[in-house]
C-alpha cells in the first residue's frame, strides 16, 4: 500500500480547505490514521489527499493542497473550486502521486462541493470512509436541513451523512447590537459627522468585519422639517459618509449601497423633539 505523506499506511486521504462563507473550512478525505483538518472526505481504506485552504471570502486567496492519484482528479477539484470562489483566488499546491482511489471517489468529492457551502460560516466537512459530517453555521433552520439533504441526494445509498450545522447568529442581529438604538451624529444640517457619530461608527465597523462578506444597505432618514428634496438629498449625503467612513477602516466599499429616504420612513411622529430626534438615523440592513 501506498504511504501517504503524513505518514499513515495505506491510509491516503482528501482534504479541501475552502472558504464557507466568511471563515475558512477545510474538507478532507481521511481513512485510517487521521489528522485533524477540517473539512475531511475519504471513500475507502485507501484514498488520495488534498488540501484547499483560504480566509473570509471576499478576494482573499483559497489555497489547494495534498495528493490525488491522477491529474484528472486533480484537475477536476480545481475546475469546481474555480467555479465556487474564482479562478483568480484558488491557488493550486495539489501534487499527483502513488495513491489509490476508491470507485467513483473524484466524482463524490465534487458532488459535496456544491454552491450550498457558501452559506455556511466556520464550516467543517469531515468524510471518512463513507461517513460525512458537516459542522458550522447557517443563517436559519432551512438552510441548515437543505444543506445536509443534498448532499446526501448526491451521494449513493452507501453514504451516511451526519448534520452537524448549527442556526448561528443572525447578521441582522449582529448589526442591530452593535448600533443597540444609538444614533449615528452629524452637525446641525450637514454630513459631517461628529465625534459621537465616529465612536458609534468604529463599533459599527467592528460588526461589519464580524458578519464577513455580508452586503449591507446604508439607509439615511431625516425627519419632516424643510423642503423634501433638501431632506432625501441631506439623508442620502449622510449614508454616504457613513460609507465613505466604513471603508477608511478596512470595509470593503462593494459590500456596502447607499440610499436616501428623507421623511419618507418615519419611526415616531414629526409632532414633537423627541419623535422628530428619532426619526434623524441612519440604518443598516443586511441584503
Amino acid at each position: 500500500m501506498a504511504k501517504d505523506r503524513m505518514g499513515a499506511v495505506g491510509a491516503a486521504s482528501m482534504a479541501l480547505l475552502a472558504a464557507l462563507v466568511a471563515a475558512p473550512a477545510l474538507l478532507r478525505a481521511q481513512t485510517g490514521a487521521g489528522g485533524g483538518i477540517t473539512t475531511a472526505l475519504a471513500s475507502q481504506a485507501t484514498a488520495p489527499n488534498v488540501a484547499a485552504a483560504t480566509a473570509p471570502t471576499g478576494g482573499k486567496p483559497v489555497v489547494v493542497a495534498g495528493i490525488v492519484p491522477d491529474e484528472a482528479t486533480r484537475a477536476a477539484v480545481l475546475t469546481r473550486l474555480r467555479a465556487l470562489y474564482g479562478a483568480e483566488r484558488v491557488v493550486d499546491r495539489i501534487e499527483v502521486d502513488d495513491v489509490v482511489a476508491p470507485p467513483n471517489w473524484q466524482s463524490h468529492v465534487v458532488n459535496l462541493l456544491g454552491d450550498d457551502l457558501r452559506q455556511v460560516s466556520g464550516g467543517q466537512l469531515d468524510v471518512n470512509g463513507n461517513v460525512v459530517r458537516l459542522q458550522g453555521e447557517v443563517a436559519n433552520e432551512a438552510q441548515r436541513q437543505q444543506l445536509a439533504s443534498r448532499m446526501s441526494t448526491a451521494l449513493n445509498r452507501t453514504w451516511t451523512v451526519h448534520n452537524g450545522l448549527r442556526v448561528g447568529e443572525s447578521k441582522q442581529a449582529v448589526l442591530d447590537q452593535a448600533l443597540a438604538n444609538r444614533t449615528i451624529e452629524f452637525q446641525s444640517g450637514s454630513a459631517n459627522l461628529t465625534a459621537q457619530g465616529i465612536a458609534v461608527l468604529e463599533q459599527m465597523a467592528a460588526a461589519m468585519r464580524e458578519i464577513g462578506s455580508t452586503r449591507v444597505r446604508i439607509s439615511g432618514h431625516t425627519d419632516n422639517v424643510g423642503a423634501r428634496a433638501a431632506n432625501v438629498a441631506l439623508s442620502a449625503a449622510r449614508a454616504e459618509t457613513v460609507r465613505r467612513y466604513l471603508q477608511s477602516t478596512g470595509i470593503e466599499a462593494a459590500r456596502m449601497s447607499v440610499q436616501g429616504l428623507g421623511p419618507d420612513q418615519p419611526l415616531a411622529d414629526n409632532n414633537s423633539a423627541e419623535g422628530r430626534a428619532r426619526n434623524r438615523r441612519i440604518e443598516f440592513t443586511v441584503l
